[in-house]
């Protein structure tokens, strides 16, 4: 269905949640996730509290009906008795707190003079105390889009929740290791457009917080929330987006959703809903609202000086660093997904090691030579290290290896049976010979239908220009 947005009364705004590459945030813990071996289990139950305005917060008072046990696995390498709740929390993580300060400085926003952590009423199990501590740290930031400035109201710190891993009518099983995990929250005001335009939102502050080189990669170190609503409809807040292609779907099916509601004269109450694979969407819980916010007694406001902010050395954004790899003759479309990454620096290192070998070929292989891999030797694609890459390159633009049995020889690098004898190629003297022969054999053909002759005949063990251009001499 081709939907009119603007007609619709389209708002959105979106969240993102981004784990930081420091210590934890209230300890000094490792911030690392264990998937098994837990050396510590403790049961609790948990009670909803009233915030500040006196009231127990709807979702809050929600998860309470549910009346259930929660069940705690931690690990003591990523785990103290501040997750526990067994011992407040020490002194602010300074260096999550500085790469907070220079995300908001990249957005243009205005901090926080006095810091002031709040408790957030949270009984559904993912924090062992019961609520989450969060803190603003700067208000009125702003990205540039296609579509204008979408403003950046709020720039927050907190500490990440528990990973759910068993859920059960009576009880639920959290892991603590990932709980305390330093995330800086980001949040836009209602003004984007479209769904396409909240994808390219999401991409941008995703771009500015890569750029830091400070946050945490991979699954589930990222997410992003979609707040949509349409005139006659109410604010639904989506979780659960891992994939940015997504939001767009999703975005498109819940306004269906509403739509078919509001023709069907429902009323449509405001909820927190799951994104489903399916781009549809399911209900989580009510919305929160203000009643969950208490101040944190145990934190001392942390005072943001002019010397704190002069300490931080902003870096340059990941797309200027990309427009440099255009001079090494990569289109913008390989430039922009290389800056996704965040590997340009390293991009531009190794194409500055290796001179003989092309910048298309290096990229060529690094962004496909895994699933090549993969398919043609069943290598386990995690089990392929950079580090593996750049030793085959290191052959390669040495002519110890000849470009073409590159995948063959990095197979071998990484199961530990490579013997470079097995790659060694015929001499110039005898590629020379055996080219003069082929084409005395079979004339007529074109310079390309005697490489493919050639190099069938090497088994690729042999320089392809040095090749060209003996078959052009004899043509």
């Amino acid at each position: 269905m081709e939907l009119d947005y603007a007609k619709l009364g389209f708002k959105c705004g979106i969240e993102i949640h981004q784990q930081l590459d420091t210590l934890k945030l209230f300890c000094n813990c490792q911030s690392i996730v264990h998937d098994s071996n837990p050396d510590i289990i403790v049961k609790r139950r948990l009670h909803a509290v009233a915030g500040e305005t006196g009231r127990i917060d709807n979702a809050a008072a929600y998860e309470k009906s549910k009346d259930k046990e929660f069940i705690y696995e931690a690990c003591s390498a990523s785990c103290c008795l501040v997750e526990l709740d067994e011992e407040p929390p020490h002194k602010v993580n300074q260096d999550a707190l500085n790469v907070v300060l220079e995300v908001a400085l990249l957005l243009n926003a205005k901090i926080i003079d006095d810091i002031q952590f709040m408790r957030k009423t949270v009984i559904d199990g993912s924090n062992v105390s019961g609520f989450q501590r969060t803190a603003l740290i700067a208000q009125d930031g702003y990205i540039e889009t296609s579509k204008g400035n979408v403003n950046v109201p709020i720039i927050c710190l907190e500490e990440e929740a528990a990973k759910k891993i068993e859920t059960k009518k009576e009880y639920a099983r959290y892991r603590l290791d990932r709980l305390g995990i330093p995330l800086i929250e980001l949040g836009t005001d209602p003004s984007i457009k479209d769904p396409e335009h909240a994808k390219e939102v999401a991409e941008k502050l995703g771009m500015i917080l890569r750029s830091t080189g400070k946050v945490k990669r991979g699954l589930g170190t990222i997410r992003q929330d979609v707040n949509v609503s349409i005139r006659g409809g109410a604010r639904t807040e989506i979780k659960g987006f891992q994939d940015l292609k997504s939001i767009p779907k999703v975005i498109n099916y819940e306004v269906e959703r509403q739509l078919k509601q509001i023709k069907q004269n429902k009323k449509i109450e405001e909820a927190v809903r799951k994104a489903e694979s399916d781009f549809t969407t399911s209900f989580l819980r009510p919305m929160p609202g203000a009643d969950r916010m208490y101040p944190e007694t145990d934190i001392k406001t942390i005072q943001v000086t002019k010397k704190m902010l002069d300490s931080i050395e902003l870096p340059e954004l990941l797309t200027d660093k990309a427009k440099k790899l255009e001079k090494y003759g990569l289109n913008k479309d390989i430039t922009k997904k290389l800056a996704k990454q965040g590997k340009v620096d390293y991009y531009e290192k190794l194409f500055n090691t290796f001179k003989n070998l092309k910048p298309s070929f290096i990229v060529d292989i690094f962004l496909g030579i895994r699933k090549r891999l993969k398919k043609d030797y069943g290598d386990d694609e995690e089990s392929i290290k950079d580090v593996h890459i750049e030793n085959v390159f290191d052959l390669v633009n040495q002519n110890q290896v000849p470009g073409a049995a590159l995948p063959q020889a990095l197979h071998d690098i990484v199961i530990g049976d490579f013997d470079s004898n097995k790659y060694k190629g015929a001499s110039e003297e005898d590629l020379e010979k055996e080219i003069e022969k082929i084409i005395k054999q079979k004339p007529g053909l074109n310079p390309g239908a005697y490489m493919g002759l050639i190099m069938a005949k090497f088994k690729g063990k042999v320089d392809g220009k040095t090749a060209m251009e003996i078959v052009k001499k004899y043509l």
